[in-house]
């Protein structure tokens, strides 16, 4: 069963639309990853890169040997990773406009996971309008607070 969705980077100007085959996820705990996008893991859907099409290509920077980084230049978001002799692709989990369907599956560099990281469920959990502070913040700027 595949379906159509679409995604991309934070200021819009990289979008795309991948032709995904399973609603599978993973997460990627390798140093290189959590360095690119800053997390304590990156949050990926695996594509074949034939299956995404781009309305306007990524900016890429080789981080490796065999592979590449896929990200906006403009707002910087990290939009994905796609190995140099172009049989893997990885999106990341958060470009997705609709990433609510995906299921985490895996765990992937599991050498260097950060395990007090992975169970959070006990921690409270606040909705962004009650923070004041944010909500001031976005107000000030006459906006309403984004979701």
């Amino acid at each position: 069963m595949s379906k159509l969705l679409t995604g991309g980077c934070q200021c819009g100007r990289v979008r795309y639309s991948a032709r995904i085959e399973s609603d599978e996820a993973g997460l990627c705990h390798c140093r290189m990853c959590r360095r690119a996008t800053g997390g304590f893991a990156a949050a990926i859907v695996q594509v074949h890169p034939t299956a995404v099409s781009w309305e306007r290509p990524p900016d890429a920077w080789q981080s490796s040997p065999i592979a590449r980084r896929l990200f906006c230049s403009q707002c910087g978001s990290p939009l994905g990773y796609a190995t140099l002799d172009g049989e893997d692709m990885d999106l990341m989990l958060g470009s997705f406009d609709a990433p609510c369907t995906f299921v985490p599956v895996a765990h992937g560099g599991a050498e260097s996971m950060l395990e007090a990281w992975l169970d959070t469920s006990a921690l409270p959990r606040y909705r962004t309008e009650a923070i004041a502070g944010t909500v001031a913040r976005w107000q000030g700027a006459g906006l309403e607070v984004p979701e």
